[in-house]
């Protein structure tokens, strides 16, 4: 009897011990809120990623990742430091978000970085997160709103659209889009005839609507949510004739949009950033074989998030969170074997072995000296029913 309890004693102990050596991740995502329809495919590319190291066997000697969600809301920062703490209290190395970039601020000068705790967003892009202090704890792989104002300025001259209201969700991803893209659009000699905030969260934006209208346009320019204001804004446009071209910013593109409203969109443009290069074309494999549909926002750099965590701790050698933050930049970046989705287990093996990898992932990944990913771009009209990308920019 003694030994029979002395085996199952030790039985459970070991199960113990394997659940706890588990290297504990974050996800923290807008699974509410006014991109919720975004990050499902988001938080499942980045458990791609994750999942792709643990079954390699080669993660610090066979070691497995837990991951635990936590949801940001996208617009509470509130809700979101809290979330945030959450998973810092309960272990985490590092968290793979957030995702909306007021929010992503604010837990990472509220709990990231004074936890020491590297965060890496797929899709914050307000210009204002370059120059956040954050000692060196805060990456993206989403390119900032700088560039990716002027990218769809560049395609709104190219479109032949020649004046245009703009309307912008009322944040910093709203704001700081919209004086970008304002100011690039007005150098290409296009009017802009008003600039105006709208808040998220309205039941009826007729007033917003009414506004934009009075002041005339060729489009309208929304630069908001899909799942929120933005939606409302087309909407309201629609119903009143008041405008029929709406030129999407990257929080706006997703196929809900085009479900809802149809054919009602098929002069409407837009961009967000991604790529047509190798790295994306073995992403929609890999994605696919995983159960994950690829053509959303994000989703391949979701990914690329997820995977510099994994090859950061390989390269340092341990699963900690300094590690972490001390190996991001010389897995991303040249010299080094040119790694894709897929890859994981071939890089995690290079790792082990002292030699250096450059992790190009689903999106070229290259970081700039703060962290942050050059990028590139795709612009998107909608054609058959779906978002379609008409070239890379």
């Amino acid at each position: 009897m003694k030994k029979l309890i002395l085996t199952a004693f030790l039985f459970v102990s070991i199960i113990t011990t394997n659940v706890l050596a588990d290297i504990k991740m974050g996800i923290i995502l807008g699974f509410t809120g006014p991109i919720e329809s975004l990050t499902p495919a988001m938080a499942g590319s980045a458990e791609l990623a994750f999942k792709e190291a643990s079954d390699s066997g080669s993660l610090l000697g066979g070691k497995r990742i837990s991951v635990e969600r936590a949801d940001s809301t996208c617009v509470d920062s509130a809700a979101a430091t809290t979330a945030a703490e959450g998973l810092v209290s309960n272990g985490v190395v590092a968290i793979m978000g957030a995702d909306c970039s007021g929010v992503t601020g604010a837990i990472a000068t509220n709990v990231a970085v004074p936890n020491g705790v590297v965060m890496i967003s797929p899709s914050a892009t307000s210009p204002g997160l370059t120059t956040l202090d954050d000692k060196g704890f805060f990456f993206r792989t989403a390119p900032s709103d700088a560039r990716g104002g002027q990218i769809l300025a560049d395609i709104t001259k190219d479109r032949k659209v020649k004046s245009v209201a703009i309307t912008y969700t009322n944040n910093d991803y709203g704001k700081g889009l919209a004086d970008v893209y304002a100011a690039a659009v007005k150098a290409h000699g296009i009017k802009v005839t008003t600039t105006a905030a709208h808040e998220d969260g309205k039941a009826d934006y007729s007033a917003e609507v009414a506004t934009l209208a009075s002041a005339g346009g060729d489009a309208v320019a929304v630069i908001g949510y899909l799942d929120q204001g933005g939606k409302g804004i087309i909407q309201g446009s629609l119903d009143s004739g008041a405008f029929d071209t709406f030129i999407l910013s990257d929080g706006m593109i997703g196929q809900s949009l085009v479900d809802t409203f149809g054919k009602s969109l098929s002069k409407s443009f837009g961009s967000l950033p991604g790529s047509t290069g190798k790295g994306a074309g073995i992403f929609a494999k890999v994605a696919k074989a995983g159960g994950i549909d690829s053509s959303g926002p994000y989703t391949g750099e979701s990914y690329d998030a997820a995977a510099l965590i994994t090859l950061a701790m390989q390269a340092g050698g341990k699963a900690d969170r300094a590690t972490i933050q001390q190996n991001v930049m010389s897995v991303a970046n040249a010299p080094g074997k040119k790694i894709y989705p897929g890859d994981l287990k071939k890089a995690l093996d290079l790792l082990a072995k002292g030699k250096a990898i450059n992790y190009e992932g689903a999106t070229g990944v290259e970081f700039t000296d703060v962290g942050e990913a050059f990028g590139s771009f795709l612009e998107k009209e909608v054609r058959g029913g779906k978002f379609k990308t008409k070239k890379q920019r």
